[in-house]
């Protein structure tokens, strides 16, 4: 109820979903939203206003929780309000602020699209990597138990453009369902036997890029059909053609478009970790921590598919995933050092999530607000990173970073990638002791050295 009240009320909400430790609002108008007020608030552990994109931070478990909440409340407004015409808050929200950019516009777009998703591909990815270990301590790969827990762990991997095509296509304000025909359309094992111009269709060829770019393309060409058909036959109408033409475009256009920007992606990706090494390893998990705080981190989440669809592996999420494993070794110096009961308790309880790979209760709670620890959670980040790349550690799925990444690494770079965790934890920690921090317990103004 606080939080509604602190973004304007349900008339403000145009849109309200969550992801593992985030609710996300799309709002009406971002004037209205008292920022002060919903930052304030207990259990808010950080809040990101970007345009008309909310984002309240709660952390795991508990953004379930008051999502759910959320959304019965809304339901409940909803059933009691009245239609008014002429209001002058939905003129406003055609008037994008000052500072929008495309880029940020896209960023945005994509998270929108691949936060729903993360659950299932977190939990998708721990099956697998729970599979690898059994697997990798003797068990028989052929026996019957671990043949159904790998069909449970890959198969949404196998089918996930569809999902990606129904978000793509919900987020652009088509269909959701003729998105996850976009989908069908790249994965149709019986493209495997069709030619055209002598070069043979490839099923899932373009990936997740491709079930992006085709969405979106069905979801444009939706819309502007849909302008031009009287109502009484739009639903026939409207998707006959938007699948008539869409299918043609994705074979003769589309599917070989993505497919070249898959592979530019991977060749991009993959160049910049094996010729850079080490430099490459500590700019991209150095940097990943302010891409956390917009959260547009979640637009990276197709070029992890696409590693993984098209090398087996993935050599980013290695690196990346140190990010947070800076976060834990800067935050444990802070509970050492800090005299204040507060942030202690702040620390004690986010620090299992953050071992587990959950960052933001860490980041929004602790290191952010105390300024250099941030600074110095990237540099420790840095460190990681640089290891990871240098050693060429590689995932096999796609998962949640910290220790739980260990199940969805390759077996023979298991220990690598541990020691590249614990250099991160290790570098987080001295260089935030030896920088030190403004302790809350010294009172204002007193600046805590490291002496």
């Amino acid at each position: 109820m606080k939080i509604l009240g602190a973004v304007g009320g349900r008339p403000n909400i145009l849109q309200s979903t969550h992801c593992m430790t985030r609710l996300r609002i799309t709002l009406r108008d971002a004037v209205r939203v008292d920022l002060p007020l919903l930052r304030g608030l207990p259990g808010v552990l950080g809040v990101m206003a970007n345009d008309d994109q909310l984002q309240v931070v709660l952390g795991p478990g508990k953004v379930a929780q008051v999502a759910e909440e959320l959304a019965a409340l809304m339901a409940q407004e909803d059933a009691a309000a009245t239609l008014t015409f002429g209001q002058a808050d939905q003129l406003k929200a055609t008037i994008r602020r000052k500072n929008r950019t495309p880029l940020k516009q896209f960023l945005g777009r994509l998270s929108a699209v691949f936060a729903p998703l993360i659950p299932a591909i977190v939990a998708s990815g721990m099956v697998a990597g729970l599979t690898n270990v059994a697997i990798r301590l003797g068990a028989d790969p052929q026996l019957g138990l671990l043949k159904i827990l790998d069909v449970v762990g890959w198969g949404l991997f196998g089918f996930l453009p569809i999902f990606v095509g129904y978000q793509t296509a919900k987020e652009f304000g088509g269909t959701p369902a003729l998105g996850g025909l976009a989908g069908v359309l790249l994965i149709n094992p019986a493209i495997a036997g069709i030619q055209i111009d002598g070069i043979a269709l490839l099923p899932g060829r373009g990936g997740i890029i491709g079930a992006l770019l085709v969405a979106g393309f069905v979801s444009w060409l939706e819309r502007r059909i849909r302008r031009r058909v009287a109502e009484s036959v739009d639903i026939i109408v409207t998707p006959t053609i938007t699948l008539l033409v869409a299918g043609l475009m994705t074979y003769y256009v589309l599917q070989p478009v993505s497919g070249m920007l898959s592979d530019g992606v991977v060749w991009l990706f993959r160049t910049a970790l094996s010729e850079g090494g080490m430099l490459s390893g500590a700019l991209l998990a150095g940097t990943f921590l302010p891409l956390v705080l917009t959260g547009l981190h979640q637009g990276l989440t197709p070029v992890h598919m696409e590693l993984l669809n098209t090398l087996r592996a993935n050599p980013l999420l290695p690196v990346l995933a140190m990010a947070g494993a800076g976060q834990v070794g800067a935050s444990l110096a802070v509970l050492l050092r800090t005299r204040n009961e507060r942030l202690r308790t702040v620390v004690k309880n986010a620090l299992p999530v953050g071992f587990l790979g959950i960052g933001e209760p860490l980041i929004f709670g602790v290191t952010l607000p105390l300024g250099r620890p941030f600074l110095t959670a990237c540099l420790g980040a840095a460190a990681g990173g640089s290891f990871q790349a240098w050693m060429g550690v590689q995932s096999i799925a796609m998962g949640v970073s910290g220790l739980p990444l260990t199940f969805l690494i390759r077996n023979d770079q298991t220990g690598m990638y541990l020691a590249g965790l614990m250099m991160a934890y290790v570098a987080g920690f001295v260089l935030t002791w030896v920088v030190g921090f403004e302790d809350p317990g010294e009172g204002a103004g007193e600046e805590r050295d490291s002496e």
